[in-house]
């Protein structure tokens, strides 16, 4: 049983309007599930609602609207399912892919309506959203939950659709899983001391090791111990986004970096008590090999930029293929990235270049999830464990994981060009 504030009553039983009324409802139930006694006030939400995946979606926002619904805290968007800056990059063929497009118009605008910040990115973490450590949050979509339980130290709890804009209403969610202290212990670790300086030094290890965490973890929090202390964010985001795909992870701990685990001690009082798993450049050989779906040569496109990428991924894209040869006239490239983000590194000077040489920006979406790729694409190259990982399901072409150098070699020779021996040097 829950126990209500007088408002929180007085907001379930319609005093503050039926749509007030109606989000309360979906948090106490979900409360109820979850076994909460309380709520809890939160201070942002990340919303996954507004990407289209069919007409219910569609309707549930509309409801609100109707029902005059506005956010009442920080809130941000993840990813549509079109791009409303560059609308032309989403095919529009077929029936089914303008059904989506239409629909993704109308729940974006019906978002939009609602009061919501439009960011339209997966990671609102990069420029938009930053919540501080130890404050509790109701985010959706499973890299930027991740993100901010593991990298930032704020509270969330693995939230999805209806739950998201029923906390942005009302300011409220369930004090329960992720929110509890308790909750965010470690539960598996990953012991990654093995391997050697040049295995840290590759972009391609941190996405492998989330997503070998992911299937050792499940919907545990997984605790690696042994890797750099001076990890970047954008490593960290890949590690945590392969590990949310691959499982349901929504908090992992780097011993020394992320900042509930200093140490060992301080997310696990008894390591003999867990389980271990010795991670080794054996284990990230078959992790990429898994990854890889591809049994051609011939490659139709890179994408790039999953989760969202940042300005320093930007650059280094840029870094990489201006003054290089030209990408080959038959590959398509692509890279993911925020609007924030994508002014940003306009500003510093990477975006015309890399635009002059057939890249295309995607805003306000991701390659995973739209109909972006020419009907004969069959094999894409990316640096991302969650593109490799959803890529073949969701798009029906098989995937090649490899590094941003490997990316931009191929795509200049439109040739698939990547190490097997990677890990063994």
């Amino acid at each position: 049983m829950i126990e209500l504030t007088e408002l929180e009553q007085d907001m379930l039983d319609g005093k503050h309007g039926e749509a007030v009324a109606l989000s309360m409802r979906i948090i106490t139930e979900l409360g109820r599930i979850r076994g909460a006694k309380k709520l809890v006030d939160v201070e942002s939400v990340h919303i996954d609602g507004c990407i289209f995946y069919g007409q219910a979606g569609l309707d549930f926002a509309n409801r609100l609207v109707e029902l005059e619904a506005k956010v009442t805290i920080p809130t941000t968007v993840n990813v549509g399912s079109i791009d409303l800056i560059h609308p032309g990059l989403v095919l529009e063929n077929t029936e089914r892919e303008k059904w989506v497009a239409d629909g993704a118009r109308k729940i974006m605008a019906a978002y939009a309506e609602l009061g919501v910040t439009q960011t339209w990115t997966c990671a609102p973490y990069q420029a938009d959203a930053r919540p501080e450590f130890g404050t509790n949050i109701a985010w959706a979509e499973s890299n930027a939950i991740v993100f901010a339980n593991s990298v930032l130290g704020a509270k969330t709890d693995r939230y999805g659709d209806f739950l998201d804009i029923a906390s942005a209403i009302t300011g409220k969610a369930p004090f329960a899983g992720l929110h509890l202290e308790e909750n965010r212990v470690g539960h598996v670790i990953l012991d990654c001391s093995s391997l050697s300086p040049h295995v840290f030094d590759i972009d391609i290890t941190y996405p492998i090791l989330g997503y070998l965490g992911g299937h050792i973890a499940g919907t545990k929090n997984p605790v690696y111990v042994g890797l750099p202390g001076d990890v970047s964010e954008d490593r960290l985001k890949a590690l945590g986004a392969a590990a949310a795909s691959s499982g349901g992870v929504a908090l992992f701990h780097v011993v020394g970096r992320t900042p509930e685990a200093p140490t060992l001690a301080d997310v696990v009082a008894d390591p003999s008590s867990v389980p271990t798993h010795v991670i080794t450049a054996d284990s990230l050989r078959d992790g990429r090999d898994e990854l890889c779906t591809a049994t051609l040569t011939k490659l139709d496109a890179v994408s790039l930029g999953t989760p969202h990428a940042s300005v320093d991924e930007i650059r280094q894209l840029h870094d990489a293929l201006v003054g290089g040869a030209p990408i080959h006239k038959d590959v398509q490239f692509y890279i993911n990235t925020g609007r924030t983000v994508f002014n940003q590194a306009k500003e510093a000077g990477y975006v015309e270049p890399l635009e002059a040489l057939g890249v295309k920006f995607i805003l306000d979406t991701c390659a995973y999830i739209t109909s972006v790729f020419r009907g004969n694409t069959q094999t894409v190259m990316t640096n991302s464990g969650k593109v490799a990982h959803y890529v073949p399901g969701n798009m029906g072409v098989d995937a090649v994981l490899a590094t941003l150098e490997e990316c931009v070699a191929s795509a200049q020779s439109g040739v698939v060009t990547w190490n097997r021996e990677l890990f063994h040097g």
